[in-house]
């Protein structure tokens, strides 16, 4: 008697395809410190070349990612699977009214997009007390 995967379909494993979307998490953590607004995002697999981070009209931080893999043979090598290969994201943020839309800075360290936008602080404490 075999008891594979593919003959219990309760528990047999999603197949993957060349179709599917980007392997990169689409959750954000948005913390504000005293001084910035911090987004981080997972860009695992991701080089900077493959994420954009803009500040549209509006005040809206766009975080948006794309891979493509060049589907080359070197050296008489074949492809025989390639999973998570392709896709995008996109993620936008309104930010509130003491962010320096002109203070953005964004890294990518060990996989993880760091983006800080600095605060106005004089602008926030202006518009409370006006």
């Amino acid at each position: 008697m075999t008891n594979s995967l593919e003959e219990n379909s309760s528990l047999a494993l999603p197949q993957l395809s060349r179709e599917d979307p980007l392997c990169v998490s689409k959750d954000v953590d948005w913390k504000e410190t005293a001084e910035a607004h911090v987004f981080m995002a997972d860009m695992t697999g991701l080089n900077k070349k493959e994420v954009k981070v803009e500040i549209e009209e509006g005040g809206v931080l766009q975080i948006s990612a794309e891979r493509s893999i060049q589907r080359e043979e070197n050296n008489g090598d074949a492809m025989h699977r390639v999973e998570c290969a392709t896709g995008r994201f996109s993620r936008s943020f309104t930010l509130p009214a003491n962010a320096r839309m002109d203070h953005l800075k964004a890294f990518i360290d060990n996989g993880v997009l760091t983006i800080t936008v600095s605060k106005d602080n004089f602008n926030l404490l202006h518009a409370v007390f006006n």
